[in-house]
């Protein structure tokens, strides 16, 4: 199926023919609603795992996932499971690897991410780390995401080299650099293919919904399956 014109992003990343990925734009819909999922289940082999996302760093897997589990992120090895996260600022990160028998999403706000969201994910593929490929995908950019000292803490309590990421502005406040972070927890796992991060979903309204500037409930999905031998892209 061809993809609708300018309302679906394809991640660029070096991952299996057999992998599949989609992210929803602003014209695609609100992917928490019923009328854009119907939308997507065009474009995907079947209904994606939906979460109940709290800003954790539980991972389920996608094909035993019913009733939108409280999890941030999920893992499928079967061909056809749908693994799938919302954000609209935070960081959607999409990983398969390079054989292609496991994917998994994994919801990054800052939380998350000082948590470890993106370990938790590598844990629950059980793979090599270095067979691993990540994409990270829309999120609000470094020169929009101005954080207070109790963000910048909870990841320098954890990695004090993160403190490259943050960026001063003003007394007790830092730009936080969320792809610069994954980078580095990613790399630190031994992850070295990690592609993607050049959005920045505050600075495109016209693209992409963003909670920091509109305070909107609405939201992007980001969808991540390995698909049969005869299926044709999305």
């Amino acid at each position: 199926m061809a993809l609708e014109a300018d309302s679906l992003i394809v991640p660029e990343w070096p991952a299996p023919a057999r992998v599949r990925a989609i992210v929803t734009t602003r014209s695609f819909g609100d992917a928490s609603m019923p009328e854009a999922r119907s939308r997507l289940r065009r474009h995907a082999p079947a209904d994606p795992a939906w979460l109940r996302q709290v800003h954790g760093t539980r991972i389920v897997c996608a094909s035993e996932a019913s009733g939108a589990p409280e999890a941030d992120g999920s893992v499928a090895r079967a061909p056809g499971s749908v693994c799938a996260v919302m954000a609209a600022d935070c960081m959607p990160v999409l990983f398969a690897d390079v054989a292609g028998t496991a994917v998994a999403a994994a919801h990054a706000g800052w939380r998350g991410l000082a948590a470890g969201v993106l370990e938790a994910a590598l844990d629950a593929m059980a793979l090599p780390s270095q067979s691993v490929i990540a994409w990270l995908g829309p999120a609000i950019g470094p020169s929009r995401y101005e954080v207070g000292e109790e963000v910048r803490d909870a990841f320098l309590d954890r990695d004090a080299g993160a403190s490259r990421a943050f960026v001063p502005t003003r007394p007790g406040h830092w730009n936080l650099d969320l792809y610069a972070v994954a980078r580095m927890r990613l790399a630190a796992r031994g992850v070295r293919s990690v592609h993607g991060g050049g959005y920045c979903t505050y600075s495109e309204p016209a693209r992409f919904f963003s909670f920091r500037r509109e305070r909107t409930s609405e939201r992007m999905a980001a969808l991540v399956w390995i698909a049969g031998v005869e299926s044709p892209p999305p």
